[in-house]
């Protein structure tokens, strides 16, 4: 545990994180804009909340080199992918499903990790591993089972803006090594955005013309999951064990689901509940044991869910 003590106790920010990320997906459901609409302006506004305290990385920014620049680039195009499916996998696949598969992340995190930087781990984690992914053919399954090819769309989806987050966020280990945080997530975010306004205007969606309503839906996916979820974690990891902070990633789909079933109505079949308990345990094992030597940074976005 960090020697630091903090000045409130640790779960109650903890708390209000995982409220915070939780309410990510109703605001998409809420919204009746285009996901990629959605994404691009969720972006901008967090990089204009940012923006006031990016003027001390200007010599950061000036000796940026040629390869830093490609792979932010790259890092960028995958998050906006990763925004344009599982974003566009809530107008398919309810908010428990989408959820429980985004929370694969990590360990999308740690196959990439092994592949790319040779970096191992347990045979635990990859038991924990195991399970999880099981879980997810079976919430995969019974959305097959339920003659329901949205919801099937929909879960596919997801797991594919999973992979895509994770390809960001082991790019982003590389560029870390270099830049800070801060301005790594900020130029970051001005690249996803970039990338979306240009899918935007390939596909003709317009990108004025909506209501005060979706305005306020823009402007709250970036300030209540980004400030008061992602933010907050990242301050957390002054006063508590990464642990602690990265359990917060089982949090997510509980309270997503919690809130689909009080504000939207959205309820789970017994097979999905199934699922989704196997991929929560699998995760609590995986997170428990898992940890590898070196892990990957945390990067600031869900923005990322």
């Amino acid at each position: 545990m960090n020697s630091n003590r903090a000045p409130i106790p640790v779960f109650i920010p903890l708390f209000i994180g995982i409220i915070a990320i939780s309410f990510s997906s109703i605001f998409v459901k809420w919204s009746s804009s285009p996901v990629s609409i959605q994404a691009m302006y969720r972006l901008v506004i967090t990089f204009l909340i940012m923006l006031p305290f990016a003027g001390k990385y200007v010599a950061d920014i000036k000796s940026l080199k040629r390869t830093d620049l490609l792979l932010l680039l790259l890092s960028g195009a995958m998050l906006a992918l990763h925004f344009l499916l599982w974003m566009g996998s809530l107008k398919w696949t309810s908010v428990a499903s989408s959820t429980i598969i985004l929370a694969l992340q990590p360990v999308f995190v740690m196959m990439g990790a092994y592949f790319w930087f040779k970096e191992k781990t347990s045979l635990a984690a990859i038991g924990g591993m195991a399970i999880a992914f099981l879980g997810v053919f079976l919430l995969i399954g019974s959305s097959g089972l339920s003659g329901s090819k949205g919801h099937l769309t929909g879960d596919i989806m997801s797991l594919l803006g999973t992979a895509a987050v994770a390809v960001h966020m082991l790019l982003g280990q590389l560029l870390l090594r270099r830049l800070p945080s801060f301005l790594y997530s900020w130029l970051v975010f001005a690249v996803a955005a970039s990338v979306l306004a240009v899918y935007n205007v390939g596909m003709n969606i317009p990108m004025t013309g909506y209501s005060g309503r979706e305005w306020g839906i823009f402007a709250l996916l970036a300030v209540v999951p980004t400030v008061f979820g992602h933010l907050l974690f990242n301050w957390l990891m002054k006063y508590a064990t990464a642990s602690t902070v990265s359990m917060s990633v089982l949090g997510e789909p509980v309270g997503a689901s919690v809130l689909a079933f009080l504000l939207l109505n959205e309820s789970m079949s017994s097979l999905q509940a199934a699922g989704g308990a196997l991929v929560l345990l699998g995760l609590v094992l995986f997170l428990k044991v898992g940890k590898r030597k070196k892990q990957p940074v945390d990067i600031q976005p869900e923005v990322l869910g």
